[in-house]
């Protein structure tokens, strides 16, 4: 089998695993859903926006989905490339349970060719070129429970890609008391999204930048719109949204834009949408590109702030004030944090123990 990333990457992947994890020799393709047929054998997917129209025996962008003979199947499901106990923190969720345990699992692919990806390693691989593990949604949800995680979290690649999968997951987590979170790009269709929503607590969103140009060249030929109109309809249907902001210097850090956002977040989401300022550091095909200057992440939370968003982070920066989470009323300090270890936490009964005023997030299992 043809490996994609490197073997110290895969000894990690294998190393964060517990030993009782069996691995998996192949995937095994099952039919996927969101799919029409346009004639003979050749078939378009309408799980994403990106409506790949793909001929039989060749993979949508995300290589993880394949036209078999005029059907399409998924190469995604069962076969997590990673699996992990993470702090909620890590996902990022900073109004959702801090000090919690999230039960993190990705599966190999991406709708995104994104050239600053921080986990191309798996997100840019395909599911039948990884090694992999073989974990049916049964397995998955008894793991999260043996191991005090009140949270499942489809994280690390673009869990779109395994839909099915992490639908599957989903329901059944639901059914046993847990909840279930997700960390994506965002680029998915409203009817496959409305129907996941129904089993998701909270979702972080990747909102890459505010404008079409950067998309387009980013992302390989994505689109902002899409990404946008996701984060409405989360909104809309009562699940808990959460925004990171990846800032790279001199592509997506003016200043005018990050404003635009920002005013775009309050007025569409609401100023109780949290939103992480996230520090980027030189990866993929971007390694000529300079870390993420800490000034220029204070400079893009002053702007959230002044354009009235409550809840406002600096990531990848351990030990920064913006880590903290603060009263929007008083302007305490209600959760501290250092890195993912929480050190204080003066919420009380989903409220702000020194003023009273309602803190928005999930406070409680």
């Amino acid at each position: 089998m043809r490996k994609l990333i490197s073997v110290a990457t895969i000894l990690f992947l294998i190393s964060i695993l517990p030993a009782h994890f069996s691995y998996a020799d192949k995937p095994v393709p099952r039919v996927a859903s969101f799919w029409n047929k346009i004639k003979d054998k050749i078939i378009q997917c309408v799980l994403c926006p990106r409506k790949c129209v793909i001929d039989n025996g060749q993979r949508g962008l995300c290589t993880v989905r394949v036209n078999k003979d005029g059907v399409l199947y998924t190469l995604g499901y069962g076969n997590p490339v990673a699996v992990h106990i993470d702090p909620i923190e890590k996902k990022p969720f900073f109004n959702v349970l801090p000090g919690t345990s999230a039960f993190s699992i990705a599966v190999a692919g991406c709708n995104m060719r994104c050239l600053f990806c921080q986990n191309w390693q798996i997100s840019q691989a395909r599911p039948d070129e990884v090694t992999v593990y073989d974990m049916p949604p049964e397995m998955v949800v008894s793991e999260a429970i043996k191991n005090d995680c009140p949270f499942i979290v489809y994280t690390y690649t673009e869990p779109t890609v395994f839909y099915e999968y992490m639908l599957d997951i989903s329901k059944l987590a639901r059914s046993k008391g847990l909840k279930n979170g997700m960390h994506t790009c965002g680029y998915i269709n409203q009817e496959p999204l409305k129907e996941l929503l129904k089993y998701m607590d909270a979702v972080n969103v990747d909102l890459k930048g505010f404008n079409e140009k950067f998309y387009q060249k980013m992302g390989a030929f994505a689109s902002l719109e899409p990404v946008l109109n996701t984060l409405k309809t989360v909104k809309k249907e009562g699940v808990w949204l959460e925004i990171t902001n990846l800032i790279i210097p001199g592509l997506n850090d003016d200043p005018k834009e990050i404003r635009s956002m920002c005013e775009w977040i309050r007025d569409n989401l609401g100023a109780d949408t949290p939103v992480h300022f996230s520090r980027f550091m030189p990866s993929f095909r971007l390694q000529n590109l300079p870390p993420t200057p800490v000034s220029k992440l204070e400079e893009a939370y002053k702007i959230a702030k002044d354009a009235g968003l409550d809840y406002v982070y600096i990531g990848n920066v351990p030990g920064h004030a913006g880590e903290n989470t603060y009263c929007p009323q008083c302007k305490k300090l209600i959760v501290g944090r250092i890195g993912y270890r929480i050190t204080e936490n003066n919420i009380k009964d989903k409220r702000c123990k020194f003023c009273g005023r309602s803190i928005s997030g999930i406070w409680a299992p």
